[in-house]
């Protein structure tokens, strides 16, 4: 444990800071980045380290030019209306000795950033908490509106792009490598009913209707940060998929993880449907925050994404299960296609109460 602090401390002193350091530990529970926060000698946690996952953001110039310019325009914005606080508000990255936004020791990435004070995130989901991150993730997004679209690149290219993923479909089932097609014919056959309809963004995009906008990709509620009194949100986290996308990925995503009255991956399909009180409470959050700059066809369509990310993961889960389980963790051996029919079931609930949803709509159009 002392050889790796003794480690850990070497890198840290790649970066601009200069007070004594006692500890480096494990924090938070991320999958992706090994996140560790560091603590000075009076006891105080000061920074959080992290060891990017390169594997997956492959390109971690780009990466860290995306989050700069994301933190640095948000800032900006808050400067303006005379905000106070406001390192507890977004996150702020420290430069290296030799002014770049990461250094790489040879085999990994590290960055760091200024640890928030007073602050907690959640796990859990409430009608409070959803109305609160609706409301915070509208608000980022609004202040990051007039950011030109070619201002960031994808950080995990064609992340949200429905024929993409359909065409990694389609080549899984051509190759059918673990021979497993036959099981799961049934939910080819849904997906393939539904396909059509599922790319209609992108044909929107190409006929100039819909434009792509900043988008965080990964709109959990335990992507943001709470003021420990107040319990107001201070801070969205996590902006590694920041990225151009269209609105429609952020409140559906959302929709799909947190609506859910089941689990994701749920075996029981009868405790999985869509929960109506937290997509009412995350869309009047959002809309508070984010009418401004939404166009009234992206308003329109905003319940769609919830259908549109749900059919998506389908696909994923489902793709990945016909491969051999290559991309996703697995516990067990039919851990994919469980998932994809659990996602499958809360499709069809979205479905079945999307005139419902399309209707909550209708105050903001």
């Amino acid at each position: 444990m002392k050889e790796i602090l003794e480690e850990r401390k070497q890198i840290l002193e790649r970066f601009n800071i200069t007070e004594p350091i006692a500890s480096i530990e494990p924090f938070g529970n991320g999958h992706i980045n090994d996140t560790l926060k560091v603590t000075n000698t009076r006891g105080e946690t000061r920074y959080v380290l992290q060891r990017i996952n390169h594997h997956i953001f492959t390109n971690v110039d780009m990466l860290q030019n995306n989050i700069q310019t994301v933190t640095s325009r948000i800032r900006e914005k808050l400067e303006a209306a005379g905000a106070t606080d406001i390192d507890r508000k977004v996150l702020r990255f420290l430069p290296t000795k030799d002014g770049k936004s990461y250094y790489f020791d040879g085999e990994n990435y590290w960055r760091l950033s200024l640890f928030i004070p007073r602050s907690e995130s959640f796990d859990e989901v409430t009608p409070e908490l959803s109305y609160a991150a609706g409301k915070a993730f509208g608000n980022f997004q609004a202040m990051l509106s007039d950011l030109p679209e070619d201002a960031l690149g994808e950080t995990i290219p064609n992340f949200h792009n429905m024929p993409f993923r359909l065409a990694q479909l389609h080549e899984a089932i051509q190759a059918n490598v673990a021979g497993r097609l036959e099981e799961v014919k049934d939910l080819i056959q849904e997906i393939e009913r539904r396909a059509e309809a599922m790319c209609v963004q992108e044909l929107l995009y190409k006929e100039g209707k819909l434009r792509k906008r900043v988008n965080h990709c990964d709109t959990k509620v335990n992507n943001l940060l709470f003021d420990t009194d107040t319990h107001e949100a201070l801070c969205v986290i996590d902006l590694d998929t920041v990225m151009p996308g269209f609105v429609l990925s952020d409140i559906g995503d959302f929709i799909r993880t947190a609506g859910n009255t089941g689990a994701e991956d749920d075996p029981d399909l009868n405790r999985v449907g869509v929960n109506l009180e937290i997509f009412q409470a995350y869309t009047r959050g959002y809309m508070e925050t984010a009418q401004s700059f939404l166009t009234p066809l992206e308003i329109r369509l905003l319940p769609y994404g919830g259908r549109l990310l749900t059919y998506m993961q389908t696909v994923r889960f489902l793709t990945d299960y016909i491969q051999g389980d290559t991309y996703y963790k697995i516990s067990y051996p039919r851990h994919n296609l469980v998932r994809a029919r659990a996602q499958f079931q809360l499709l069809r609930s979205l479905e079945a109460h999307a005139q419902e949803m399309d209707h909550f709509m209708e105050p903001w159009l």
